[in-house]
């Protein structure tokens, strides 16, 4: 890690608030394989899995604003943690549900579905106290980036540590070692001094300081939308070709190479002091993103299809770490928990949005073309928040121009 990161991470408290964090951000990125698997084993149908995740990942989705501005309310120790707890409980159910023979599918997919409803917002309440310690500006770009970057690798790593625990025990373990993990990362995160600080707020936010009702905020997200429909093609169709090629393990090292480019891009964005401003950078990052997402159609071989994933992952985090940072700019602090969110809930859809319609186009067509599909509809979201984001953009520098003469 070069020495501007180590300065990030020298920061007073740092330390003691990230780690804990990840720990309990760990559990995110094992929970949806250890509930595919437990459901599957108990059940011997992967059709209810497939439903019993679905579940849990809408349920999820749709929850998470919420999630993040019940944090933004209450305080992040008393909110974060009674979230965990029951998330925790959730977990703890279904693996007693699930260690049960031929339990109801409809008990599963619904008990599922109420556990998608509390899983804590722990990266963007860290991301919060990022912005609370560090400095808008060079310092606070390396923090969100090696959060970022972070946050990559722990979805990289998680499924193989969730493999290996149901492998070596049985799914329903799994699950309650998830459950586990996520409520000591919490407790840990939230005993912090710089979590502590993050109490509940007094009066309630004014209906005009919502992250929605903030200028650009909305097209910001329908950028952010595009992102995720790259990532949602490149985790469909990177499996199909592997599938195609008669190599299933195929898959496991391409998305490895998406992930890895993405974390190197992370990296060095955060490294880079930028003169262009945060707008720019995001139309940028997630253009060039969209673009190569749907060139990649046209490599022949899986090498150099996996090298073409390295390039388009490339811009994955910076894209990301884009977002968070306008999240921030654009919002008071009152209410950055929820504007955090409310970007992971964008590029979060955008990818189910894409793994339903990239998925039903490759029954029809050859799956390398899932990538110019997926590319296509990413584009066009991008340009369509491009419009109002630079009219913004420019309005916004003419007011300075003005207040400064």
């Amino acid at each position: 890690m070069t020495g501007g990161y180590l300065e990030v991470m020298r920061t007073a408290g740092a330390l003691r608030v990230f780690v804990p964090a990840l720990v309990g951000r760990l559990s995110f990125a094992m929970v949806t394989l250890v509930l595919l698997f437990a459901v599957q084993r108990s059940t011997d149908s992967f059709a209810v899995a497939g439903a019993a995740t679905g579940a849990f990942g809408l349920a999820n989705v749709i929850a998470s604003p919420y999630r993040a501005r019940f944090v933004d309310r209450r305080g992040q120790r008393f909110a974060l943690n009674s979230l965990a707890i029951a998330f925790a409980a959730g977990l703890s159910g279904m693996a007693a549900l699930t260690a049960q023979s031929e339990p109801p599918a409809g008990v599963l997919v619904g008990l599922a579905a109420v556990v998608g409803l509390f899983p804590p917002p722990l990266g963007a309440s860290m991301r919060v106290l990022w912005g609370s310690i560090t400095e808008p500006g060079a310092v606070q770009t390396k923090a969100f980036s090696v959060d970022a970057v972070c946050e990559e690798l722990l979805f990289t790593t998680g499924p193989l540590i969730a493999a290996a625990v149901v492998g070596a025990a049985s799914p329903p373990v799994g699950l309650l070692t998830t459950a586990l993990v996520a409520l000591l990362g919490t407790l840990g995160m939230t005993s912090s001094p710089l979590s502590l600080g993050h109490g509940a707020v007094t009066t309630a936010p004014r209906n005009s300081s919502q992250p929605l009702r903030q200028s650009g905020f909305v097209a910001i997200l329908i950028a952010l939308l595009g992102v995720g429909v790259v990532l949602g093609t490149v985790e469909v169709v990177a499996p199909a070709v592997a599938d195609s090629q008669g190599s299933v393990g195929l898959a496991g090292i391409l998305l490895a190479a998406f992930a890895a480019g993405s974390a190197v891009g992370g990296l060095l964005y955060g490294q880079r002091t930028w003169r262009n401003s945060l707008v720019k950078r995001l139309l940028i990052s997630s253009t060039l993103m969209t673009v190569l997402c749907a060139l990649l159609a046209a490599l022949g071989s899986v090498a150099v299809l996996g090298f073409g994933l390295v390039v388009v992952g490339f811009f994955l985090a910076p894209s990301l770490v884009t977002g968070y940072l306008l999240a921030d700019d654009i919002t008071a602090v009152e209410v950055r928990t929820e504007a955090s969110s409310w970007i992971n809930t964008a590029v979060n859809a955008g990818a189910a949005v894409a793994a339903v319609m990239v998925g039903l186009a490759m029954d029809a067509v050859e799956s390398r073309l899932g990538f110019i599909i997926g590319g296509g509809m990413a584009l066009i979201l991008v340009m369509v928040a491009s419009v109002p984001l630079l009219r913004n953009s420019k309005a916004a520098a003419v007011a300075d121009q003005l207040q400064s003469a």
